[in-house]
């Protein structure tokens, strides 16, 4: 991702500055299509003037680079997109500040997963296309009462999919990412983190459209104690400075200045493992609410098929012994049968360890050709896959299912 000039965000820039961060972008177009000096020699170009100039050509870079496309399907990876200078909040210094602290949030890297890259998960990968694809592809349908969703929640036992299906959502929606956490957006300074809520959605809505993926939300929207329940006045046993923060994030959300933001779609992708302890207020900002299980039978043997057809060394389990093992792992996570078919692969290195240890002390390690013949040697087997399932078992109590599936039917909203 390429940034703009900060000085490009001044209300009127000098000659210079109007021209420097143009003119930095045109090595991405070709000549012929890069705006004369004379269109731009003017010392009184407005922020709105200069953020035009910049969608030309961010627009004529990606009709080059990636075809032009009359439904909108092409993606631009992240670190080709064009992000505009940070507004210059009325001069505000210490408001410039915190923007380049959020400004830095911003997904500058390909995540290098793709939608097919995420086994099963039909339903969340639905909703987040109508939130998040859709509307840019089709802005005309989504009008009126059919308002792209605002809000999406994924929920669910840890390790089932939820930041990678976010992964998803960075690489392949033309949208700008700010990937927020607790760290992100509080401060040890008084009024700062509301500050800094303030300045996230101000940012978002300049980098329209664009999607705010608050990890692990629960860390910082937990439900707000009440002074009746705990005896007491004030906010309970919850600090002054954490109940300002949860209620600017919930202005931002869904308040005047969200109705005040011109058409400009913002998204909100949460995620959270205790949904129970979000606060009520937040859940109905969150449009959706979708459950993220484990993976079923049918999932589970995809992946460790794809899991192990990823390993350097051969493997010589059958689909029989796939799915004998599949079947055993019920309430596996996906991170569980990661380490599933990891600790089975390590078992293959260590033969190929032992191999190598009975040759003698060597002053060189072996040569690749060798290496290579020692991993065909020594393949994954179905029986690495049954001594690694004795040994690796699930993270999460089947208790604790049954309450996400209690959550569900009660808040649930797919």
């Amino acid at each position: 991702m390429q940034y703009a000039p900060e000085g490009g965000s001044c209300a009127s820039p000098h000659q210079s500055g109007a021209l420097r961060p143009i003119q930095s972008c045109l090595s991405q177009v070709d000549q012929a299509s890069a705006p004369k000096e004379s269109t731009i020699n003017n010392k009184n170009n407005s922020t709105d003037s200069l953020d035009a100039s910049y969608q030309g050509i961010a627009g004529t870079a990606i009709e080059r680079d990636h075809g032009a496309d009359n439904e909108g399907t092409d993606v631009v990876a992240p670190e080709d997109r064009l992000v505009k200078p940070t507004p210059s909040f009325g001069d505000d210094t210490e408001l410039k500040f915190l923007a380049q602290s959020i400004q830095r949030e911003i997904i500058q890297t390909n995540t290098g997963v793709s939608w097919d890259d995420i086994i099963d998960l039909q339903e969340p990968k639905r909703l987040l296309r109508e939130a998040v694809v859709m509307p840019i592809q089709y802005p005309t349908l989504f009008t009126g009462l059919l308002s792209p969703w605002g809000g999406v929640l994924l929920y669910g036992p840890p390790g089932t999919g939820k930041t990678m299906l976010a992964k998803a959502v960075a690489a392949q929606t033309n949208t700008t990412f700010f990937n927020i956490s607790a760290s992100s957006i509080v401060s040890k300074f008084r009024g700062d983190s509301e500050k800094l809520v303030r300045v996230l959605f101000e940012m978002a809505r300049h980098h329209a459209p664009s999607t705010v993926f608050l990890d692990e939300i629960d860390s910082i929207m937990g439900s707000r104690s009440s002074g009746i329940e705990s005896g007491c006045g004030g906010g309970g046993g919850e600090h002054e400075g954490s109940r300002r923060m949860k209620t600017e994030l919930l202005v931002q959300m869904d308040g005047l200045a969200c109705s005040d933001s011109g058409g400009h779609h913002v998204f909100v992708l949460a995620a959270s493992n205790l949904p129970w302890q979000l606060d009520p207020a937040l859940l109905r900002r969150l449009d959706k609410r979708v459950l993220v299980p484990p993976p079923d039978t049918a999932g589970r043997i995809q992946m460790l098929r794809t899991h192990l057809a990823s390993l350097p060394a051969r493997h010589t389990c059958e689909e029989a012994d796939l799915r004998s093992c599949a079947e055993a792992t019920d309430g596996y996570s996906g991170a569980d049968l990661r380490l599933l078919a990891k600790e089975a692969a390590m078992r293959a290195v260590r033969r190929i360890m032992d191999s190598i240890k009975a040759r003698g002390k060597r002053q060189q390690p072996l040569p690749p050709a060798e290496i290579e013949a020692l991993k065909g040697l020594h393949p994954v087997t179905a029986t690495d896959l049954q001594e690694s399932l004795a040994c690796t078992n699930r993270s999460y109590a089947s208790q604790y299912y049954r309450r996400y599936d209690e959550w569900a039917q009660q808040y649930g909203s797919v």
